[in-house]
C-alpha cells in the first residue's frame, strides 16, 4: 500500500507557505527518513491498471522527493546548474539524476516528467506542481500529493501560479501578459486543452483585459537560484 505520510510531514516540517526549503534543517535531522520513504515509495510495485490520480499522485511525489533528496545530499549549494552537482558535460540535472523503480526499471527525472507524466496523463497542470528546487520553479507545496484529492490539489497549484505576480502579471497599458517560461517550454501541452496560452492563463487570472483582442506574451527571465529559506 502506497504511504505518502512521511513525505507529507517532512514538507510540513521544513516547506514553509511561500514554497521555500530549510535545506539545512532538514539536511541535519532528516535526510535519513527522506531516503528511507524514496527506498519504500520506489520498491513499491505501481500497477500500470491504477487509477489515474493514483498514479498522478505517485509519480509528482516520487519526482519532487527525488529532486530535494539530490539538492539535500549536496546542501549548500546556490543552484541546480550542473556544475554544483559534478555532473558531466553535457549532461543536465534531470537527465543525469535517476531513480530505480521497481516496476518500471531506471528512470531519470527528465524520463519521469516527459516520458511518463506528459506522455501518459497529458495534464497540463503538472507543471505547477513539478519543483526542480529553483526559485523559477513553481512554488513546492508542503503537502504530500494524494490520490483522492490530486486533482483539486493540481487545480489549486494552477491558481496559486498564475495569480502570483512573479510568474505571470499583466500590463494594461501595453496590452501584455508576462509570463514564466515554464508555459513557453510546455506551451503545446496548454494549447490540449485551451484555444491559446493566453486563454489558458486567463482562465485562472481573474484580472480584465484592456481590449477583447488576445494580449501579447512577453517571457520573464527564469531565476536558477536555489528555493532555500
Amino acid at each position: 500500500m502506497l504511504d505518502f505520510t512521511p513525505w507529507d510531514a517532512l514538507l510540513q516540517r521544513y516547506v514553509n507557505d511561500v514554497g521555500s526549503v530549510n535545506y539545512s534543517a532538514w539536511q541535519e535531522e532528516s535526510l535519513e527518513q527522506l531516503k528511507s520513504w524514496l527506498f519504500k515509495v520506489e520498491s513499491f510495485d505501481l500497477p500500470t491498471s491504477c487509477p489515474s490520480e493514483v498514479q498522478l499522485a505517485y509519480w509528482i511525489n516520487l519526482y519532487n522527493a527525488g529532486v530535494i533528496f539530490q539538492v539535500l545530499k549536496r546542501y549548500p549549494i546556490p543552484s541546480i546548474f550542473p556544475r554544483f552537482f559534478n555532473i558531466p558535460n553535457g549532461l543536465s540535472f534531470w537527465r543525469f539524476f535517476s531513480r530505480r523503480i521497481l516496476s518500471q526499471g531506471r528512470y531519470s527525472l527528465n524520463q519521469i516528467e516527459h516520458q511518463i507524466l506528459r506522455q501518459q496523463f497529458q495534464e497540463p497542470r503538472i507543471h505547477f506542481a513539478l519543483v526542480c528546487a529553483a526559485r523559477g520553479c513553481p512554488l513546492l507545496r508542503n503537502q504530500a500529493y494524494y490520490p483522492d484529492t490530486v486533482f483539486e490539489q493540481l487545480e489549486a497549484d494552477a491558481l496559486r501560479f498564475i495569480q502570483n505576480p512573479q510568474k505571470v502579471r499583466y500590463d494594461s497599458v501595453t496590452h501584455t501578459l508576462y509570463c514564466s517560461k515554464i508555459l513557453k517550454w510546455y506551451g503545446k501541452d496548454f494549447l490540449r486543452v485551451s484555444p491559446s496560452v493566453a486563454e489558458y492563463i486567463q482562465g485562472y487570472l481573474q484580472t480584465e483585459m484592456a481590449s477583447a483582442d488576445e494580449p501579447q506574451l512577453a517571457y520573464l527571465d527564469y531565476d536558477w537560484s536555489l528555493n532555500a529559506q
